[in-house]
């Protein structure tokens, strides 16, 4: 760990810092569309993972930034983590990551320059890892900790995978366990051992690669990543804009090792309060389901799983592809049905 806590110089951490899902729509509420871009294939009326703007007949690019505050304490870790979360963005579209540039903002009066040389070293090495340049960025002085990054990717046009195209019937399948809020709310709290970080930094460093195979799949209608707003908040943005509502059972969703205990003691994020408030008169949870449960459905996944809508037909070969690419703890959480943009949670 850096003899400086990451963590103490920041009011937030992670995915966990984003604005809640309720205020975020309001301040974009007066914004202009941008129908008057034909060639821009997706962009923010969807509240999809990123831009995507078509080139020709076989490439189109995708755009993102993603950029958020210590999570954890170690500088190198803390860069790694950042640079993962925001390369997801173009996985989630389908595309493959071609380069990245550095979004920097440092309290220069109080980290030592070797910390931050640190942070971007752990980026650089992510990007070296996903096979992409870090060619340039910004920096500024900032009363906090910032790291992130711009990440440019491709995909052809006909094979990009947005969050509104999902069809009833579908099965749902997320590619990595749920719990990262939880583990983060325990370190900051001096109650997470070596190996519950170990499993944090193991999953939130973990590339989501398997987007562009994924996206080949033309069984495959509907993607996205499970970040900030928790596994509710990106499952609701699939049904909004596919006109659909989901089932899914608590017993069948992964979670990290020891996050159900945790969670069942109070480590929670203020994060996850607010998503709930956010979002929570959309939910029907079963009649038994505790308060814990509801926090880990609703808590901030830094650099979280892929969530994938997919026809039952390839169910299985989804399933046998993300664990093949490592994904061992990927499942079928539910299935999406005809209805109006609600979730239901069984235990």
């Amino acid at each position: 760990m850096s003899k400086i806590r990451l963590t103490t110089l920041s009011h937030g951490g992670g995915c966990g810092c984003k604005i809640a899902p309720a205020l975020l729509a309001q301040m974009l509420a007066e914004l202009p569309q941008a129908g008057l871009f034909p060639d821009l294939l997706v962009g923010s009326d969807s509240s999809d993972d990123a831009a995507v703007y078509w080139l020709n007949e076989h490439q189109a690019i995708v755009a993102t930034t993603d950029f958020f505050m210590p999570i954890v304490d170690d500088a190198f870790d803390f860069g790694r983590i950042a640079a993962t979360n925001a390369l997801s963005d173009v996985y989630a579209m389908g595309g493959k990551p071609i380069l990245a540039l550095a979004v920097v903002g440092m309290p220069i009066n109080k980290l030592p320059v070797e910390t931050i040389r640190q942070i971007l070293a752990g980026g650089a090495s992510v990007c070296a890892a996903a096979g992409i340049p870090l060619a340039g960025g910004h920096s500024i002085d900032a009363p906090e900790p910032i790291y992130g990054l711009v990440a440019l990717g491709l995909v052809h046009p006909d094979k990009v995978k947005r969050n509104d195209q999902a069809k009833p019937g579908d099965y749902l399948i997320l590619g990595k366990p749920l719990g990262i809020g939880i583990l983060s709310a325990a370190l900051k709290k001096g109650r997470l051992d070596e190996a519950g970080y170990a499993l944090m930094i193991g999953h939130t460093t973990r590339l989501n690669s398997v987007g562009p195979l994924l996206g080949e799949m033309d069984g495959i209608h509907a993607m996205t990543d499970v970040t900030g707003f928790g596994l509710l908040g990106h499952l609701l943005e699939i049904c909004r804009g596919s006109g659909l509502a989901a089932n899914i059972a608590f017993a069948d969703l992964p979670l990290i090792d020891t996050v159900d205990q945790l969670a069942s003691l109070g480590y929670v994020t203020g994060a996850s309060a607010r998503n709930w408030d956010s979002y929570g008169q959309s939910v029907e949870l079963g009649a038994d389901m505790h308060d814990w449960q509801r926090d880990l459905l609703c808590d901030p996944q830094t650099s979280g799983g892929l969530l994938v809508a997919c026809d039952p037909s390839c169910a299985d070969e989804v399933l046998a592809l993300f664990h093949q690419q490592g994904f061992a703890q990927a499942m079928a959480i539910g299935k999406l049905r005809e209805g109006n943009a609600m979730v239901n949670v069984s235990i």
